[in-house]
Formats: structure tokens, C-alpha cells, sequence
């Protein structure tokens, strides 16, 4: 009955004041008609969407290259000599500790396989498959070494690619007692030629190199200086040796 009288007096307000509901009708406020025409949102629309996909092309351009981290290291002979690599891509021993070409960028390509790349130069050292040792301008596989802690904590450097046919011993980077580049296949692990002593400068974060064949190598070059009975390099290819006489 309540309900029924509620609705009886409603009605009767409506009869009385029929212009309440027009003016709450009337306070709503149309939505503003934009002025511009089909085509004009359309081409906004276009231009928004260039837009978005340029700024998504930019921020995937600015996302940072995955970054290999490694050390900028003196490696330091048993035998009391520093590793070098001159400027004309000449490697030796030596015990001058200021020399400005002692450092060396041991970047890690691998599990336990290191690149080792001169500071000064750029050049990598490289092995051959004759076990001579060489500079390159590109990272080849014959740029790679595998890193191995040996006794108090000396580390070894032996080629990834290259060791004896019959036997399997590795071939190591070594210098000798007087300070010359070895070959990888006469120097043993057991010897102080392969121990190294890694010197730690800093830490960095390296870029991984881009991998080239063996056969792309530079224009040839002065290479390392070896044992007495080891032949000049260029590139990792055994240069002839000539031999001048002299007339009587």
C-alpha cells in the first residue's frame, strides 16, 4: 500500500510541475561537435601512428649490445719477463715494467677461452698450425686460447685449434729464458716458459669480437720475433728466409 501511494503522489507532483524534468534535462551539457572533417582525423590518426612506430624504432636503436666482461691485464713469464707487443706487431719478453706496451685485453669468447688483444695495437695474438705465434688484425679462430690455472696460481695458454697428433698435448703461448716468443708444440706445461701471471690493471666490459675466417688476413706486416730456430711470420705463414753472400 505504501509503494502504491508513493507512486499516486509522484504522479501528481509530474501533473503539477511538468517542466521540473526538462530543466534537469536542460542542465546537461551537449558534447561540443568538432569542427574537422572526416579526412582531417583520419590523417591525424596516420601521422600518430608514425610517430609511435619511430619512437619505438629509436628506443630498440638505443638498447645496449650484449657486453662480454673482462680484464685489462701485464702478463707476467715465470721466467721473469713481461709479454709485449710493439707497434709494428713485434711480440717478445721483456723486464722493462714501464714499457707502454705491456697491456693486453683478455677477453673472454668462451668458457674458459680467452682472445688476448693488445691495448696499444688492436692486433690479437694468434697461433698457427705450426705452432708459430703471429699477430692479426681480425679475431680468427686461431685467436683463441683456452685459460688453465696451474700451480701456484700461474695460468697457461694453449690453442684452441692446434696440438700434437699423436700424443694430444697441447700447445702453449711461452717464452723462453731469454726472453723470445716460443713454439706453441716445444713448450710444455710442466715448464716456467707457460706460466703466466696475470698482473690485474682493471676491469672491463668488451664488446664480443666478430669472428673471420682464418684465410681473411691483412696486408702483410712485420710479425713476432721467435726462438733463433723459428722462421719470421706474416700472418701466420712462414716467410723464406734469404741468405746473402758476399763476394771474395
Amino acid at each position: 500500500m505504501a509503494a502504491l501511494a508513493s507512486s499516486l503522489i509522484r504522479q501528481r507532483r509530474e501533473v503539477k510541475d511538468p517542466q521540473a524534468n526538462r530543466q534537469i534535462a536542460s542542465k546537461r551539457k551537449p558534447c561540443p561537435k568538432s569542427n574537422k572533417s572526416l579526412c582531417q582525423k583520419q590523417i591525424l590518426i596516420l601521422i600518430s601512428k608514425v610517430r609511435l612506430c619511430g619512437s619505438r624504432g629509436r628506443k630498440m636503436e638505443k638498447r645496449p649490445e650484449p657486453q662480454l666482461k673482462g680484464i685489462v691485464t701485464r702478463l707476467y713469464c715465470r721466467h721473469g719477463f713481461y709479454l709485449q707487443m710493439l707497434p709494428d706487431g713485434t711480440m717478445e719478453g721483456t723486464k722493462d715494467e714501464s714499457s707502454s706496451f705491456l697491456q693486453f685485453n683478455l677477453i673472454p669468447v668462451g668458457l674458459r677461452i680467452v682472445a688476448i688483444q693488445s691495448t696499444k695495437t688492436g692486433l690479437y695474438v694468434a697461433m698457427n698450425s705450426e705452432g708459430y705465434l703471429y699477430t692479426s688484425e681480425h679475431f680468427t679462430p686461431e685467436c683463441k686460447f683456452k685459460e688453465c690455472v696451474f700451480e701456484n696460481y700461474y695460468v697457461t695458454y694453449s690453442s684452441i685449434l692446434y696440438r700434437q697428433t699423436q700424443s694430444g698435448r697441447a700447445w702453449y703461448i711461452g717464452i723462453n729464458r731469454d726472453g723470445q716468443v716460443m713454439k706453441g708444440n716445444r713448450v710444455k706445461k710442466t715448464k716456467g716458459a707457460a706460466h703466466f701471471l696475470p698482473k690485474l690493471i682493471e676491469v672491463a666490459m668488451y664488446r664480443e669480437p666478430s669472428l673471420h675466417d682464418v684465410a681473411e688476413q691483412s696486408p702483410p706486416r712485420k710479425t713476432p720475433k721467435t726462438s733463433s730456430d723459428s722462421p719470421v711470420l706474416n700472418n701466420g705463414k712462414k716467410e723464406a728466409q734469404s741468405k746473402t753472400k758476399t763476394s771474395s
